[in-house]
């Protein structure tokens, strides 16, 4: 299949994204506030196991809730 008609398929099925733009900040600032929760169980509680369990999801939903942030907000990265 050529790139032409890769291009040409995918103009009959356009692009929607998991969250909509009307709910990111929403998303955003509920993942925020459990990154929040979690990191203060884990200043409670550090041990290898709550590293694992709170600190790494923790991190991440940081992470990703700091992106949906950037873009509610009309920020794009």
């Amino acid at each position: 299949m050529s790139l032409n008609q890769v291009w040409e398929a995918s103009s009959t099925t356009p692009f929607s994204p998991l969250v909509s733009k009307d709910n990111q900040f929403t998303v955003g600032f509920n993942l925020l506030v459990l990154a929040i929760l979690l990191t203060g169980f884990f200043g409670l509680n550090r041990s290898f196991l709550s590293f694992i369990s709170l600190g790494v999801p923790a991190s991440a939903l940081f992470g990703f809730g700091a992106v949906f942030m950037i873009c509610a907000v009309g920020v794009y990265v």
